[in-house]
């Protein structure tokens, strides 16, 4: 048997590299050599790990995507608290994710002044972003983790997936924001930035979203 460390690992932007019969334990010991500060992200799912590196675009995408849940939260006067790209992760459904970003929203209360979670006694975020999703792998673990609702920002189309009992069920409406139609104001706000600057498509989408309300 080989043994290589992670450290050896060199994974190339917009690549992603999956590995099999992972136990829990591993899984656990592979998050700690890897350390909260790095550029990677993992999805864990009933033995696959997957560990991805970000292209600069994703990261561009994630975050805009993830200033315009906060001006719709802003403008409705909803509270709420966000916790990024926390790792997420339950032993019992032998399942771990790093969203891109997520938001308590319904459960915001239950999360003020929370710096550890657990899922056995927490509830996951009501709302999680993930950009340029492709694998069945990450799916899989939020569906695991019962996440009520998945962003999925893909092909530059927004598309909204709703908690079901076997699987994720496509919508073209938010639970979260059932007025606005959010899958046509984030494709075309993020679209807009390419040309006009984030700054800029970040105010409209703010006045946008004031016309609506």
């Amino acid at each position: 048997m080989v043994t290589l460390q992670l450290k050896q690992l060199s994974i190339p932007p917009g690549q992603r590299i999956q590995f099999f019969d992972v136990n829990w334990q591993d899984f656990e010991a592979i998050l700690e050599e890897l350390g909260e500060h790095r550029a990677t992200q993992i999805a864990y799912f009933q033995g696959i790990l997957e560990i991805r590196m970000p292209l600069p675009e994703h990261e561009f995408n994630k975050e805009i995507i993830g200033d315009m849940v906060k001006i719709l939260l802003e403008e409705m006067e909803i509270s709420r608290e966000c916790y990024g790209s926390t790792t997420f992760k339950r032993q019992g459904m032998a399942a771990g994710i790093e969203p891109d970003n997520c938001f308590y929203i319904q459960n915001y209360q239950a999360m003020i002044g929370k710096r550890r979670l657990d899922l056995t006694i927490d509830p996951p975020p009501d709302l999680a972003i993930e950009v340029d999703v492709t694998s069945k792998t990450q799916l899989s673990a939020y569906h695991a983790l019962r996440v009520p609702e998945l962003w999925r920002y893909e092909k530059d189309k927004l598309h909204i997936n709703v908690l079901g009992d076997e699987e994720y069920i496509e919508s073209q409406t938010s639970p979260t924001f059932p007025n606005f139609p959010v899958i046509e104001g984030i494709s075309r706000f993020v679209e807009m930035s390419r040309t006009m600057g984030t700054s800029a498509a970040l105010k409209a989408f703010r006045q946008w979203v004031r016309e609506r309300i």
